[in-house]
């Protein structure tokens, strides 16, 4: 095949501007076989100038994909076209895949076939850094995504699954969680030299879910010991990876051979594991795996991982904090309610406690009944302000105080008046409301009094609940005193109904509307008192209570003579 000559004439010197310049220029015929390939090109590819000539690119270079459709359009109608080529050459490059932007024109010489003209720019240093750029942006937008999705609320399970749904399939086609065990209570602790986690949550494609229920082992929990990657990453507090892992490589995870099994068959390639780190402290692991047709993990998704690891551990860190502070102050309060006693024969008494949502901590409810002279039983509801265990601690001192207070005989005004004057002169920082009622059999009556606690109800023996308004007095701790008491009649088969604010609070609604609507509720007046308790939180309850709720039940005795 003949080679294409340059032109001649006017005195232009196009093979030395040709030949001279950096950017590839290649000439080819209608076939797009190569006439000629200029010195840029040659060492671009790394093919002699011969190898070129009367052959097409795709058989000099079959890695290369070259854009034959829009050369053959330019040839058509004479229309300079813009093409990408794109691929591999013989010339090696650290950025792997190379790229071209080319621009073809038709030449139509005198007495030639028409034949193209190819003038290009290597763009892969720019492609990378747009591909860089591309990368380092869905970085951050799942980091930002990682701060409204993951730590929505402070209960583990649901921290661990809004991890696990975040990294899967967004950076792995596997996701699960572990988190370390400290506390063993209700199972034995693991051998000595062992770490024990406990398998929280997972991810995984339809099809792959299996691998997950299976590749811990039975039971919640795995005991990890020394020399396996997991404990490795937990103990340097540095991830491990492996991939395109080997099965050697993977006892490294596994220990267990079954296990190395269970990965091979769901076409797990590469792993990586990412410790949870909080305050310096590991909290918990990350295993993520990739399968099938993904691409082993790169040094991107390493510090993509990492940070949200670091972020997660923060949110899983408050999230057993909150647990072990919630489960602190749910055994404090329960083993301070104790359920109440019938001090006398004459009065039957039930109560109920029940603990906040998730989302909020144990607060300082409390009830009590104590016994009187002359038959009379002594009922209390309160409520310190605030949440947790420093409220459940004060709980405590203002239940053992009013108990005192109460042997005195004083009545409910006046015992409500020392308390308030007792909490300030303590220095008890934290206000409460409490509402007192005594019940006296031998007169079939009931005399209460409010520091600015929710009123009573009463349950009629017609099943229907009327809420008593006593007159409103301060809160325990504000000093200014100034309580008052109010009686009325408690015929036989009506039962007094005592509770906190969590019972009929709801958000948006004024409580004054929500405690006038228990009196829409009808109930059975009849059967025992924790029946009738049970009837009632379920008709109030609208999904978790956004508070405690504490409710007493009190009633004279249908047989009381």
């Amino acid at each position: 095949m003949p080679q294409w000559h340059f032109p001649e004439g006017d005195g232009f010197p196009a093979r030395q501007l040709v030949e001279g310049t950096l950017a590839p220029i290649v000439v080819l015929d209608a076939q797009l076989r190569h006439l000629y390939v200029n010195p840029a090109w040659v060492k671009a590819s790394g093919v002699p100038a011969t190898a070129f000539l009367g052959r097409t690119l795709g058989e000099v270079l079959p890695d290369l994909q070259s854009p034959d459709d829009v050369l053959f359009e330019v040839l058509a109608d004479g229309r300079p076209r813009e093409a990408t080529v794109s691929g591999t050459t013989g010339v090696s490059s650290p950025l792997g895949q190379r790229l071209w932007r080319a621009v073809y024109h038709r030449m139509d010489l005198p007495e030639e076939d028409a034949c193209l003209c190819g003038i290009g720019v290597e763009i892969s240093s720019l492609r990378r850094y747009l591909d860089d750029l591309e990368t380092a942006h869905q970085r951050l937008a799942l980091l930002d995504a990682a701060a409204t999705r993951v730590g929505t609320t402070l209960d583990i399970e649901t921290t661990c699954q809004e991890l696990v749904d975040l990294l899967a399939p967004s950076l792995a086609d596997m996701a699960a969680v572990g988190i370390v065990e400290d506390d063993f209570t209700g199972a034995p602790p693991p051998p000595p030299g062992l770490l024990r986690l406990r398998k929280v949550r997972g991810s995984a494609p339809p099809g792959m879910e299996w691998l997950l229920h299976q590749m811990g082992g039975p039971g919640p929990y795995v005991d990890v010991p020394r020399g396996v990657a997991t404990r490795h990453c937990l103990d340097s507090g540095r991830p491990w990876l492996g991939n395109l892992a080997s099965d050697e490589l993977f006892q490294k995870v596994t220990v267990d051979p079954e296990r190395t099994k269970l990965f091979r068959a769901a076409g797990i390639h590469s792993l990586l594991i990412a410790p949870l780190i909080a305050t310096g402290r590991p909290v918990g692991v990350i295993l993520l795996g990739r399968a099938g047709a993904s691409q082993p993990f790169n040094d991107d998704d390493l510090i993509t991982i990492q940070a949200l690891a670091d972020r997660a551990a923060l949110s899983i860190d408050s999230a057993c904090r909150y647990s072990y502070e919630h489960t602190m102050a749910l055994e404090l309060q329960r083993a301070l309610l104790s359920e109440p006693s019938t001090p006398h024969p004459a009065v039957e008494v039930a109560a109920r406690y029940l603990p906040a949502g998730r989302s909020v901590l144990v607060g300082g409810d409390w009830y009590d009944s104590i016994p009187l002279t002359e038959s009379r039983t002594l009922l209390v509801m309160g409520d310190v302000m605030g949440h947790g265990f420093q409220a459940a601690v004060a709980m405590s001192q203002y239940r053992s105080l009013l108990r005192t207070l109460a042997a005195s005989g004083a009545s409910v005004d006046k015992i409500l008046g020392e308390f308030d004057r007792q909490v300030t002169q303590l220095g008890l920082d934290r206000l409460a409301t409490c509402l007192l009622a005594v019940i006296d059999p031998r007169t079939g009556t009931c005399t209460a009094a409010s520091a600015g606690h929710l009123p009573p109800a009463v349950l009629r023996p017609d099943g229907s609940i009327e809420v008593l308004w006593p007159p409103a007095g301060p809160p325990i701790g504000t000093g200014l005193g100034g309580y008052e008491s109010f009686t009325v009649q408690m015929d036989s088969g009506t039962t007094l109904l005592l509770y906190t604010d969590g019972l009929v609070e709801r958000r948006g609604t004024d409580i004054d509307v929500s405690v006038q609507a228990l009196q829409t509720l009808s109930l059975s007046a009849d059967g025992p008192l924790d029946d009738m308790l049970d009837t009632l939180l379920t008709r109030l309850a609208n999904g978790a209570y956004e508070d405690d709720v504490a409710i007493l039940a009190a009633r004279q005795r249908a047989d009381n003579g």
